[in-house]
């Protein structure tokens, strides 16, 4: 390594050098998952001479930012790099609250810099059985979302979350894949998306007022794509991790969810039952 690292905020020049520093630690992560990310957060990276060896983001979302891609080379791990890495992210945060979802092999270096456990996030993933769907209660129906749901959609993710969802929510519903809602007496009270991402697909977000809402919106999405590889990320306490493994998504892994200050507070009557991404929450 030479004597100084050059610390910089990520350009979409180095979305090729950190896409190769994904793949070296197995993650699955493709080029267009990277550029999404860019395209939302702050990025900055860690440099030697001109080889990438380190990567931070910073998603602002209202009053919190959540803190995704803290990578730093095998090569180069042990020297400081991580932790000024998220120097940089955590003052970009500014006075928003900074939350995560930490690895094993990260949660130690977070404890450290003050952030604090709140929850798990359970990641399931697997080639995708069509469910059997059973029907929602009272006079709800499901149906694609449309245009005209941007505002509604938008509602209940700060609501589910606690969190200011709209640049995510405005990117989302422009590489979906496929997205389906459902509504209430005219109204839009729950939602889900599937897009490409990673290995083959992801579902997520998922807001819904409860689990049978939930399972149903996952199960028509599912329906869409049988027998391809399909990725959910869940909080592990929702109930749908042993219905998922039915339909072929198991566990494979689980991070835990931080925070440097008071976690985000769900508002209103729905919940998030699946991530938009672990990096973006």
């Amino acid at each position: 390594m030479s004597a100084t690292v050059v610390y910089r905020p990520m350009t979409d020049a180095d979305l090729p050098a950190a896409l190769a520093l994904s793949e070296q630690l197995k993650w699955p992560h493709r080029l267009d998952d990277w550029a999404m990310l860019l395209r939302l957060s702050l990025g900055f990276v860690a440099l030697d001479d001109e080889r990438l060896m380190g990567t931070a983001f910073t998603c602002p979302q209202g009053d919190y930012a959540t803190i995704g891609l803290v990578i730093v080379s095998s090569d180069y791990q042990g020297k400081g790099i991580g932790r000024a890495l998220m120097e940089l992210v955590l003052d970009a945060c500014q006075t928003r609250t900074p939350i995560l979802n930490a690895t094993r092999a990260g949660a130690l270096l977070y404890v450290s810099q003050g952030f604090v456990e709140f929850g798990q996030i359970a990641q399931h993933q697997g080639l995708a059985h069509v469910p059997a769907l059973q029907p929602l209660v009272g006079a709800k129906t499901c149906r694609p979302l449309r245009d005209a749901d941007k505002a509604n959609v938008l509602e209940l993710a700060n609501a589910a979350t606690g969190m200011e969802r709209g640049a995510v929510i405005n990117e989302l519903l422009g590489i979906a894949k496929d997205s389906v809602g459902i509504e209430h007496n005219g109204r839009l009270c729950a939602f889900a998306m599937l897009r490409v991402c990673g290995r083959g697909l992801s579902i997520g977000p998922v807001v819904a007022e409860n689990l049978d809402q939930a399972r149903h919106l996952i199960g028509v999405l599912l329906a869409q794509v049988p027998g391809e590889f399909v990725r959910v990320d869940i909080p592990a306490d929702c109930g749908l991790g042993d219905w998922l493994e039915t339909v072929g998504l198991m566990a494979v892994d689980s991070v835990t969810q931080m925070a440097r200050g008071g976690p985000p507070r769900v508002t209103g009557d729905v919940r998030q039952f699946a991530l938009v991404s672990q990096a973006i929450g």
